[in-house]
């Protein structure tokens, strides 16, 4: 079967950055799942996985506009310590994760005070031109919840509780 609209795609990576060097490796925990078509990947690597199939290993090298963006040069907020869902001492350059109104989101500390913190909500992988060597493990058809909800559901998808 091969990867289109409205298949669940299960699969693991290894991201390199444009120097070679290794950023996140998938194979020492669980596949991720996505459901094709539902901008659940960033855009680049969705487009190059349609078409492909269960056992197809791949690379593609991506330029910031199909990955995570460019950097916004406006991009600094400040937001209430309260808003963190990080604890303990935070740390410039640091990687953390704040409550907004859309759920959770990866920034990268800028500057901690006691109350509030100075964030760059650019993605922490924004501006940069990466490689995803990709393995693909499993296609299927969607059951009609996951194209209802949008997502993947079980392993390495999106779980209810």
């Amino acid at each position: 079967m091969n990867i289109a609209n409205d298949h669940v795609v299960t699969f693991h990576y290894r991201l390199r950055d444009a120097d070679g060097n290794a950023l996140e490796d998938s194979h020492d925990g669980d596949p991720l799942s996505y459901l094709h078509g539902h901008g659940g990947i960033i855009p680049g690597l969705e487009a190059a996985m349609r078409g492909r199939a269960a056992g197809d290993s791949f690379e593609v090298t991506l330029a910031p506009a199909e990955a995570y963006g460019e950097r916004q040069a406006d991009a600094v907020q400040r937001v209430q310590r309260k808003y963190v869902r990080t604890r303990g001492k935070l740390t410039p350059g640091q990687v953390i994760e704040v409550g907004t109104d859309r759920g959770p989101r990866q920034v990268v500390v800028v500057k901690a005070g006691k109350f509030v913190v100075d964030v760059d909500t650019n993605h922490p992988l924004a501006g940069r031109t990466l490689t995803f060597a990709i393995d693909i493990v499993e296609v299927r058809e969607a059951t009609a919840e996951e194209k209802a909800h949008g997502h993947a559901h079980g392993p390495g998808g999106h779980h209810h509780h």
